[in-house]
């Protein structure tokens, strides 16, 4: 009887030491046997074509650049399902979770304080701790600078506009494409269309044909699908795509793209938590730092276009212009932002409201 007791003890003894031990290899750091685990939480699948094939070709970057692993999981909803998915990732052993969209935000931020040893870095909030980062780039630049190619393009005057969910991010790239749109043909206008969706081709393809079916002949978007450039290569209009250079989608309709290079970032990121050198300030990259960046203009792009798109970029590049320098007016005339007044990051970072041209609501 002692003996079977004794054994008990020792087998539990033993189950307990274990557990320890695993948990103290999930935080440790990696050592030169043993490469750093990173996992990368996707909102869509890696074949979307859009905005998490471009965070994917970030990771494939960071793994040749680094040598670090990678661990991903595909289309994980916005909700509490993401924590569970992180969690797994840290027993597998990262040490760093890159968390790809918005609506992650609230769910790595519990995370981050209960896992004080892991590092997360989240894309496009605002939210940040001791062990938890955002980043994103000012993809506002170039989109600005694809209005203007699409203002020059559009014989209409509509230009029609797919858009995700109404929040910051959206407005903002709304508002400067529009921006862009008017700079280069005063007597356009922009309308939108809300999806309420981050990844649905079909529902983005829809809501493109019917803002061409109300006259627009050219469709701009901020979905992380090909749906509306596919719209518009068959309906015979002209596109500008978004996240990555969508002209081989749509050939005979896409004039360019903003497009995303979230590579560098990533290998930024990592060398400096590998060096200790890491801090947990935002990162709100600019075009010079090619995160963000117009795709080549196709043969499809209006005579001009690229003079224009030319002498407009090297203003944003030298830092004597950007755009959202003022004056800007909004929808009903009103002066948002007065001459030789700009708007601060705070501002842009907090957009409610659509610039003059915009047709559409916020809410």
């Amino acid at each position: 009887m002692k003996k079977a007791i004794m054994l008990a003890l020792l087998t539990v003894l033993f189950l307990l030491t274990a557990c320890g031990t695993k948990k103290e290899e999930t935080a440790a750091p990696a050592t030169a046997d043993q490469p750093m685990t990173v996992g990368f939480i996707f909102v869509g699948p890696i074949g979307d074509g859009g905005f998490t094939y471009a965070q994917n070709e970030g990771r494939l970057l960071l793994e040749k650049e680094t040598g670090v692993k990678t661990i991903y999981k595909e289309s994980v909803p916005e909700g509490p399902e993401v924590k569970e998915i992180a969690k797994n990732m840290i027993d597998q052993g990262a040490t760093v979770i890159v968390a790809t969209s918005f609506g992650y935000m609230d769910y790595i931020e519990e995370l981050a304080k209960e896992f004080p040893n892991v590092k997360f870095l989240h894309c496009s909030g605002y939210k940040t701790a001791d062990n938890m980062t955002n980043y994103f780039g000012r993809i506002y630049q170039p989109r600005y600078l694809s209005g203007l190619v699409a203002g020059l393009k559009t014989k209409s005057n509509k230009i029609g506009y797919v858009a995700a969910f109404p929040i910051p991010e959206v407005i903002r790239g709304i508002n400067a494409f529009t921006q862009g749109v008017r700079k280069a043909n005063p007597n356009a206008t922009v309308e939108v269309v809300w999806t309420s969706t981050w990844y649905d081709p079909a529902k983005e393809k829809d809501a493109a044909v019917a803002l061409i079916d109300k006259g627009a002949d050219v469709i701009a978007q901020h979905q992380d699908t090909a749906g509306p450039q596919q719209a518009a290569e068959e309906k015979g209009v002209f596109s500008v795509g978004y996240n990555t250079d969508m002209s081989k989608v749509a050939p005979k309709a896409n004039l360019t793209s903003a497009v995303w290079n979230w590579g560098p970032f990533f290998v930024s990121q990592i060398k400096a938590i590998k060096d200790g050198t890491w801090t947990n300030k935002p990162y709100w990259g600019p075009m010079s730092d090619n995160v963000v960046a117009l795709a080549p203009l196709t043969a499809n792009a209006p005579e001009g276009a690229q003079a224009l798109v030319d002498a407009e970029k090297a203003k944003i590049l030298d830092g004597s212009w950007d755009v959202f320098n003022g004056p800007i007016k909004d929808q009903t005339g009103a002066v948002k932002v007065a001459e030789g007044s700009k708007m601060t990051d705070a501002e842009m970072l907090s957009f409610d409201w659509f610039v003059e041209g915009v047709i559409g609501k916020t809410k």
